[in-house]
C-alpha cells in the first residue's frame, strides 16, 4: 500500500512539472509573439519608430519574456523611466565638468535639466497610475516625450556644435512611442 501511495504521488509530481513546463514554453513563445504584435501595431501608429528599436527595447526589458500585455507596458515605462532618469544624470555631469562652456550652450543644458526634472516626476505619476488600475499614464509619457522633444529642439541653437544629447533624446522619444501604445489604447 505505501509503495502505490509513493508510486502515485511521484506520478502527480511527474505531471505537474511536464505541464508546468510546458506552460513555461508557451509562454516564452506567447511573450515573443505578443512583442512583435504590440511592436508592428505601434510602429504603424508612429512612422518614426524603428520595428527592431521597439522589439530590441522589450526584449530587452526584466520579465519581458513572460509578461502579458499589461506587465509588458508597465517594463516599457519602466524602461522610459530608467533611460530619461540616465539622461538627467548625464546632463548633469555635463553641466558639472563645463567651466567655460558657451553661454548658450550651458543655458540650453540647463534648460534641458529642468524639462528632464519635470517630465520624470510626471512619469513617476502615470506609472503609478498604470499599476493600480493597468491603464492610463499617458499625460505622464506625455510630459517626458515633450522633455526629450523640446531639449532636442533647444540643442539646435547650438549651430556648429554636435548635440551631446541628441541620441539621448531621441531614445527618449523612441521609448515614448512604445509608452504610448500602453497608456493610451488600454
Amino acid at each position: 500500500m505505501r509503495v502505490s501511495i509513493i508510486f502515485f504521488l511521484l506520478i502527480i509530481q511527474s505531471f505537474l512539472f511536464l505541464s508546468f513546463n510546458v506552460e513555461s514554453s508557451s509562454n516564452n513563445c506567447c511573450s515573443r509573439n505578443l512583442i512583435e504584435d504590440v511592436c508592428k501595431n505601434f510602429t504603424q501608429v508612429d512612422p518614426t519608430l524603428r520595428y527592431k528599436f521597439c522589439i530590441d527595447s522589450l526584449e530587452a526589458g526584466p520579465g519581458s519574456q513572460c509578461a502579458n500585455r499589461t506587465e509588458l507596458g508597465l517594463i516599457a515605462l519602466n524602461l522610459l523611466l530608467n533611460n530619461a532618469t540616465d539622461t538627467q544624470c548625464y546632463i548633469k555631469q555635463l553641466l558639472g565638468k563645463s567651466k567655460g562652456l558657451n553661454p548658450i550652450f550651458r543655458s540650453n543644458l540647463e534648460t534641458c535639466l529642468e524639462l528632464y526634472l519635470s517630465g520624470i516626476f510626471q512619469l513617476k505619476e502615470g506609472i503609478r497610475a498604470y499599476e493600480s488600475s493597468g491603464y492610463g499614464g499617458v499625460f505622464g509619457v506625455s510630459a517626458i516625450s515633450w522633455s526629450g522633444t523640446r531639449c532636442k529642439d533647444s540643442m539646435k541653437e547650438n549651430k556648429g556644435a554636435v548635440p551631446p544629447l541628441k541620441k539621448r533624446n531621441n531614445d527618449v522619444m523612441h521609448l515614448s512611442s512604445i509608452g504610448f501604445g500602453f497608456t493610451s489604447d488600454e
